[in-house]
């Protein structure tokens, strides 16, 4: 009995020497501390050039407020390489007849872009509208303009001219009479359509529509600057539907031999 204890006793303390030569886990390294929020604007603007930022309205600016409504947006930077400086928010255009004409909903745009939108809309879409259509432009559809996202969001694409405010899509304008008139509808008048999409491309640097995959049912507009002036107008002008044909009558049943006269 008493070999058994001692026997029992060596191996509890063969037991006990192993589990001390275990190592302990090291202990966790100290979480860095959180970065402190910023106190002053300089302090947030670290490392930013800020010698050309300023509240005066630019050139662009001054221009524009005199053919439109538009409010002053501050400058957009990111995430990532989205956002541009001159941002402005275009409300309306005002026509030469001191008319009108909203964008809705507000597109937010560079100045530049913005500038060009304007000019267009009363240089040229308006006066257009009113020729072939006979009522005054009244507003105008947009579909998308600043948007921080790759080209037609496809992933992995390259950064659209949307992500820098330098694109705008046009889905329809709306005459003073309640008429909407889509410039991707093919039964709206085809020479009204050329002609839009002929002005269109002389104003602007990219213009895609129909006959591009992700452009048919709107107008992408943009002011991408390409070497040696290049320019992409993508806008196919189809023919209207044909009419339905007609269907005809079925041919009347004829009269059995001895139906009653």
């Amino acid at each position: 009995m008493k070999a058994l204890i001692a026997m029992l006793a060596l191996v509890a303390g063969a037991g006990l020497a192993a589990a001390e030569q275990v190592p302990l886990p090291r202990p966790r390294p100290a979480l860095p501390a959180a970065p402190s929020a910023p106190e002053t604007f300089a302090e947030a603007a670290a490392g930013l050039d800020l010698s050309g930022i300023t509240s005066d309205p630019t050139p662009c600016n001054r221009r524009l407020e005199a053919m439109g409504a538009i409010v002053l947006m501050p400058r957009l930077i990111g995430p990532g390489a989205c956002g541009g400086e001159d941002m402005i928010e275009l409300q309306a255009v005002r026509l030469p007849d001191d008319s009108r004409v909203d964008i809705r909903p507000a597109p937010m745009l560079r100045c530049p872009m913005a500038e060009s939108l304007a000019a267009w809309l009363r240089d040229e879409v308006a006066p257009r509208l009113v020729a072939t259509l006979g009522s005054p432009l009244s507003a105008v559809e947009n579909y998308d303009s600043y948007s921080c996202r790759s080209r037609n969001r496809v992933a992995g694409a390259k950064l659209s001219e949307h992500a820098m405010g330098n694109a705008i899509d046009v889905r329809a304008f709306h005459l003073a009479d309640g008429r909407r008139v889509a410039p991707t509808d093919v039964n709206v008048d085809e020479p009204l359509r050329t002609d839009l999409r002929d002005s269109a491309c002389r104003r602007f640097n990219t213009v895609l529509g129909p006959g591009d995959p992700y452009h048919s049912a709107h107008i992408h507009l943009d002011i991408r600057e390409r070497r040696g002036g290049y320019r992409i107008c993508q806008w196919d002008v189809l023919p209207p539907s044909p009419p339905a044909a007609a269907i005809p009558l079925p041919r009347p049943r004829p009269v059995a031999a001895n139906a009653p006269r």
